[in-house]
């Protein structure tokens, strides 16, 4: 069974670099988790990229999630990725 989860983001510093933070609130099924971390000295953007890393993170694998951020970083490098497959020789 997949798992639907909401979560929304969040990431910033004071000075860039600074000393910096990032949070991530995660809903299923009524349920709520909080996730934050700080860093002593870091980037704007880095702080930005760290919430949906680490909410992604404690997920299932086979999970439906609904992301929400205020970052143009974070959503231009989700929806603007272009994957690639590899196809490898069989020896």
């Amino acid at each position: 069974m997949t798992e639907r989860w909401v979560i929304y983001t969040d990431g910033a510093c004071r000075g860039n670099p600074g000393p910096g933070g990032w949070g991530a609130v995660l809903y299923r099924d009524g349920g709520k988790n909080e996730l934050s971390g700080a860093e002593s000295n870091t980037t704007n953007n880095r702080m930005e990229l760290t919430a949906p890393v680490k909410a992604l993170g404690v997920l299932p694998d086979s999970s439906h999630v609904s992301l929400y951020t205020d970052s143009q970083y974070v959503k231009n490098g989700i929806t603007a990725v272009s994957y690639t497959h590899l196809t490898l020789p069989t020896i």
